[in-house]
């Protein structure tokens, strides 16, 4: 059926790790594609929210109405299967700008979100999980999963300060782990746990006496490399004596090239430090902090709860899926709530993929016209497709987008 798509102001914000002024994709993306949007050159923008989630739903432009409130009153648009299975919008869409590091944290699974929900209503307000992809639009910078037990165990050779931090018995028994194959590994979270729960005086004291030593080193032109020196002395400039400061040896730090993911299952330790990307996630604000953050630490919580599972940095790339459609990149996670395909078109008349729920389509680059209506798309230009939408378009100049769906399964 061709009916009508809708255009999108997402709702931007402000957070302070945000890129400043028009060095922000978050600010230029809104400054394109909403002729009402200026951008401040001393203010962050941080995040770009597309979807329908309460607490900043997207403007239907045109109706004056928010998405929230068309879906609630059109729920047809969403899909029979979306509506059947959520009742509302599942995921949320965004583009992330990050100037400075977010916090350490994990997001819990469904059985943990209800648990913590019913406990502490007033800080993980809603029951549901929060799966995320996380996929490059500029080369992108974050921690994730925790590190092969042999990298961890070298660092706790040559940071001493480290080691103080995790204690002798904690060191021998990871040092024993060595070699053996270790989908979970006890001592992993022996050592981890005692880094996020020793007490603030040894803690500060260890890291002030390891970033005067890599001052040092630094200073003499040293190789900075086995004791994480670059970033570490960046973590410490952005959150001085942090615990974030020691995570950095237990984490694998990724460097994304544009175009690659990240998929953050639950339980699994990951903070975003530098760079702009597309980021999917499901409906809900659960988040398990640790460090990097001025908000609320649950460390016991995060201890307990994150999966010890040692991993390369390379295993933690997503590797996305070709589909029927030679412009399409599929970025299908293994959740029902959502997924995500890039769409990549040089020239002509191209029509997107039909899907059976609502979708969601940011552009990054390019130009095109709709062909029912000639309305014009830019970068910037946000379009809800409802389900079963054929969307057709005249590519003026090479484009460059991101849609999130729900996965038909």
């Amino acid at each position: 059926i061709m009916s009508k798509v809708y255009k999108l102001n997402g709702a931007v914000q402000q957070y302070a790790w945000g890129k400043i002024g028009d060095n922000s994709m978050v600010a230029k993306l809104c400054s394109q594609g909403n002729s009402d949007f200026t951008i401040d050159s001393n203010q962050p923008y941080a995040e770009l929210w597309m979807g329908a989630h309460p607490k900043a739903p997207s403007g239907v432009v045109g109706k004056n109405i928010s998405l929230l409130q068309m879906l609630n009153e059109q729920p047809e648009l969403l899909g029979q299967k979306v509506n059947t299975k959520f009742g509302s919008l599942p995921y949320l869409f965004k583009v992330l700008s990050v100037n400075k590091s977010l916090s350490i944290q994990a997001h819990p699974n469904k059985q943990l979100a209800q648990k913590l929900h019913s406990e502490h209503p007033d800080i993980y307000k809603d029951p549901n999980h929060k799966p995320e992809m996380a996929i490059a639009l500029t080369p992108f910078e974050a921690l994730c999963g925790f590190r092969p037990l042999s990298e961890i165990s070298n660092f706790l050779d040559d940071v001493p300060e480290l080691a103080a931090v995790v204690g002798q018995t904690a060191c021998g028994k990871l040092k024993a782990e060595l070699g053996g194959v270790h989908p979970e590994s006890a001592a992993l979270k022996e050592c981890f746990s005692n880094v996020i729960l020793c007490s603030k005086d040894i803690r500060e004291q260890q890291l002030s006496q390891l970033v005067t030593r890599v001052k040092e080193l630094k200073a003499n032109s040293q190789d900075l490399s086995s004791v994480n020196g670059e970033l570490l002395l960046k973590l410490n400039s952005q959150f001085p004596g942090d615990v974030g400061c020691f995570v950095i040896y237990f984490l694998n730090h990724i460097n994304l090239a544009p175009g690659e993911a990240l998929f953050l299952g639950a339980n699994v330790p990951h903070a975003y430090l530098y760079g702009d990307c597309i980021e999917c996630m499901a409906c809900s604000d659960n988040v398990v902090r640790a460090g990097l953050t001025p908000k609320l630490v649950d460390a016991d919580t995060l201890c307990e709860m994150l999966e010890y599972e040692p991993t390369s940095a390379s295993e933690r790339l997503f590797t996305p899926c070709k589909s029927s459609d030679p412009n399409e990149t599929v970025y299908n996670p293994p959740v029902e709530d959502f997924a995500v395909v890039k769409v990549h078109v040089k020239s002509g008349d191209y029509i997107f993929s039909e899907y059976e729920s609502a979708s969601i389509l940011i552009f990054i680059s390019g130009g095109a016209k709709i062909q029912e209506n000639d309305q014009t798309i830019s970068a910037g230009t946000i379009l809800f497709v409802p389900a079963n939408v054929r969307l057709a378009v005249k590519v003026t100049e090479e484009i460059i987008a991101y849609r999130a769906y729900v996965y038909p399964n």
